[in-house]
């Protein structure tokens, strides 16, 4: 049985295959397969998001080598970040509670 952390890299490594490769190459995101792994697994994410470009500069911020398309290890920072992000957050609302 593996551990949770085991498990949560299986997932992520799951989510992005599910995703990548309907439209193009099966090791990307193109623009349409990253919106529909946001909107899908990110949901609360972007609904609370008030921006219409954000996927846009989401696209932009991770494709580090420009080719329009999100690799794997890109994706892997994504998700890196809104998981620190998610802590701070977490992090910040704990403090308040406890003054």
């Amino acid at each position: 049985m593996p551990s949770q952390l085991e498990g949560a890299m299986d997932a992520m490594i799951k989510v992005f295959y599910n995703y990548s490769g309907n439209d193009g190459d099966k090791y990307k995101l193109n623009k349409g397969e990253l919106k529909e792994l946001l909107t899908s697994e990110l949901t609360d994410f972007l609904t609370s998001q008030k921006d219409p470009l954000l996927v846009e500069k989401i696209m932009n911020d991770l494709d580090s080598n420009k080719d329009n398309e999100v690799d794997f290890n890109e994706f892997v920072v994504l998700v890196a970040a809104l998981t620190v992000a998610c802590n701070d957050f977490f992090q910040e609302q704990q403090k308040l509670k406890d003054k």
